[in-house]
Parts: structure tokens; C-alpha cells; sequence
């Protein structure tokens, strides 16, 4: 769910010595019983585990049946693998000395009670304000930062990237089931999610002063409590350099996180090049954006998505073609042409997180299977 954010600080003399753009993601998990597959309120056990030299890249997030990672900035695909690898297998280790499991899904399939809110002044305030809000035993995204050099730069990056965020969305989709059934989305997190008021698709905006004022807004109006409630699919940080992406459920492995990674980066640096070259973004309609990412919630890869540029609908895997190939001048700059081509035969072979987790379900009709294949692919 991302009431925090942790993603240590980008080094922008680095990127600006060679062009390029860093990287860097945040990941939530759900703590699970390893009979049950239901959400237990572990996180306080966990973290106990967790070796000390990692915690500072490790903590605790909005129900205390949540866990976060972040890793740290880099411009290699490599560095962030190694990152990611050596904090989930940490993670997952420290799960089950304290008797739990982890799972990288958007949220839990098997029906138990919900989780308590972690205790924290901030979060006892949104719990006040916002009441019935809090949707279930956890909600689990994906967070992409990507270095910008300036605040009026992420701006107009914003503007160029808020179409084609269904299309990440669609790749990111892992959690069909909920409540012990199959909910008929692939991604059943980001209908949740959208209760909390301030979750939409990025506005068009006009400057970073309109960026702010609506913040201001945002607050004064009792939308937010604060900068840190601007849920908006892409955002500024408010900590660091960097334009958040923050579309997608938590990726199922290692490999599907450094595959979003690469194509947030790409499609940052496309923006970029846009910009530069005065290249105007393309002003989709706020409804058909509405209505393109409710769709890419509902079938995620294996059905149909929103072709953006025509309002007509196409399959998922011909949109998400396009946009690779869109993507691919960046991709090769950056060096991650290859892997991701690698990548992606990967995910049309498994198919998405939803479809690899039906896929267990219809095999042995017991959600604690897909519990127990989800905790395998979170490890690696």
C-alpha cells in the first residue's frame, strides 16, 4: 500500500556523468500463516529477525501483516537483481524463523481477519479520518523511482508517462483471488485500492506550481492528510530526485520486478527525450485513463487492454509489443535491450502473476498451493 517509502537517495552526480538514468524499487510482501495461507500480524517478529546489516533497507508499512524493502538506486538492471535477490531470500528467511511466510501478491487470497494497523501516530490519524477504508489483509505494490534533474523536468515526465501506465499495470497483475474465491480481476489490490480518495490516474499538468497547488488543495479540502497521501500513479517524490511510478501490484519474482524496472526506466527516458526534442505528451482523456486501467485490473495480460491512442480495444500482449518497441531506443541506451527480450519470452511463456497463480489454483483447487507457489517464486 505504500504509506511510506524508503528508497535510499538517488546519486545524481552518477547519472549525470554518464547520461543515464538511475533506478530503484520498493516492494511490499504480506506475512502469512504457513498452514493456513491466512494474514497474521507478524511484522514486529520479523523484523526482530532480520540481519542487522539489511534493516535499514527493511520496514514496517501500513498493517502490521505488511513488510517493505527498497533497493538501493543503480543504473545496472544487475545491481538491482543482486539487490532484490539478496533482500527477499533475507526477508523470507526472517519469515520463517519467526514462524510466518512471505509472499510477494497484491493482496491475500485466503479469508481471515484483517490485520491491525501498525501503531503509529500518522496512521492512527488516517484510520480516524478515512474509517473503513483499509480494505483487507494487505495491500502490496510495486515502486519504481527513476532519477529526474529537476522538479519542472518530472513535471512534464509526468505529463508524457500517465498514458501508458495501464500497460504497466497490465504486466504487474497478481492478485486474482481474495476473500477465498477468484474475484474475476487479475489485479483485485488495485480495486481496493482505489477506495482512498486521493488513488487516480496523474493529472495533466501545467507546471510544478500546479503540481503543488493541487497538493495544497488535496490537504485543505481533507483529501490527504499530507504529501506523503498523494497517491497518484505517478508522482514526485517527496523525498528525493526521482519520478515514482507506483501502478503495480508486487511483482510475483525477482525476474518480473527487474522486467517493470527496466521498462519504468525506459519509459522515463522516453519521456525525457520527448521533452528535450519539445515533443508534446499526448492528453488522453482523464475517463478513457479511468477506464483503460480498471481494464488492465480486469484482464491484466491474458485478455484486452485500452489502445490509449484510439480509445479501441486491442490484445494485451499486441499493447504491450507496441509499447516495447516504443520503448526500445532507451532500452538499448541503457544497456537492458537484451535482458529485457529475455525477459518478456519469459513472462508470455508463465504468463502473468494472476495467470501463474489460476494456473496452481485450477490444477489443485487449494489456495494454500498457491500460497506455497507464490512463497517460491518470492524467494527464487
Amino acid at each position: 500500500m505504500s504509506m511510506t517509502g524508503q528508497v535510499a537517495e538517488v546519486p545524481s552526480d552518477m547519472a549525470a556523468a554518464t547520461g543515464l538514468l538511475t533506478v530503484g524499487v520498493e516492494e511490499e510482501f504480506l506475512l502469512v500463516d504457513p498452514h493456513t495461507g491466512a494474514a497474521v500480524p507478524a511484522v514486529d517478529l520479523v523484523m526482530e529477525q532480520v540481519p542487522a546489516e539489511l534493516r535499514g533497507q527493511v520496514e514496517r508499512e501500513f498493517q502490521t501483516s505488511q513488510i517493505e524493502i527498497g533497493s538501493p538506486p543503480g543504473l545496472e538492471l544487475s545491481s538491482i537483481r543482486h539487490s532484490l535477490g539478496v533482500l527477499r531470500r533475507a526477508l523470507s528467511d526472517a519469515a520463517e524463523r519467526a514462524g510466518v511466510r512471505l509472499l510477494a501478491i497484491g493482496t491475500g487470497p485466503v479469508d481471515g481477519p484483517v490485520p491491525p494497523v501498525v501503531d503509529k501516530p500518522r496512521f492512527d490519524r488516517m484510520i480516524e479520518r478515512f474509517r473503513l477504508l483499509v480494505p483487507g489483509p494487505g495491500n502490496n505494490g510495486m515502486h519504481v523511482h527513476v532519477g529526474v534533474p529537476d522538479p519542472d523536468t518530472g513535471v512534464q515526465v509526468l505529463n508524457h508517462v500517465r498514458p501508458w501506465l495501464p500497460m504497466l499495470q497490465a504486466v504487474t497483475t497478481n492478485s486474482p483471488f481474495a476473500r477465498g474465491e477468484d474475484t474475476g480481476y487479475a489485479s483485485w489490490r488495485s480495486v481496493e485500492w482505489e477506495r482512498w480518495p486521493s488513488v487516480a490516474p496523474t493529472p495533466f499538468l501545467e507546471s510544478h506550481e500546479h503540481y503543488q497547488r493541487l497538493i495544497r488543495q488535496l490537504i485543505s479540502t481533507g483529501v490527504m492528510l499530507d504529501e506523503g497521501m498523494l497517491y497518484w500513479y505517478a508522482r514526485l517524490s517527496a523525498k528525493y530526485p526521482t519520478v515514482e511510478l507506483r501502478i503495480g501490484d508486487v511483482c510475483p519474482s525477482v525476474d518480473d520486478a527487474v522486467l517493470v524496472a527496466a521498462l519504468v526506466r525506459a519509459l522515463v527516458a522516453t519521456a525525457m527525450a520527448d521533452v528535450e526534442a519539445g515533443r508534446p505528451a499526448l492528453r488522453t482523456d482523464h475517463h478513457l485513463l479511468v477506464g483503460a486501467h480498471w481494464r488492465a485490473a480486469h484482464d491484466g495480460l491474458e485478455g484486452e487492454g485500452v489502445d490509449v491512442t484510439t480509445g479501441e480495444l486491442a490484445p494485451a500482449w499486441e499493447l504491450l509489443d507496441r509499447f516495447v518497441e516504443r520503448m526500445r531506443p532507451a532500452l538499448e541506451e541503457h544497456g537492458d535491450w537484451a535482458e529485457v527480450t529475455d525477459l518478456l519470452a519469459g513472462l508470455r511463456r508463465h504468463g502473468s502473476g494472476a495467470a501463474r497463480q489460476r494456473a496452481v489454483f485450477e490444477r489443485t483447487g487449494q489456495l494454500t498451493d498457491v500460497v506455497q507457489d507464490v512463497a517460491r517464486q518470492t524467494r527464487g
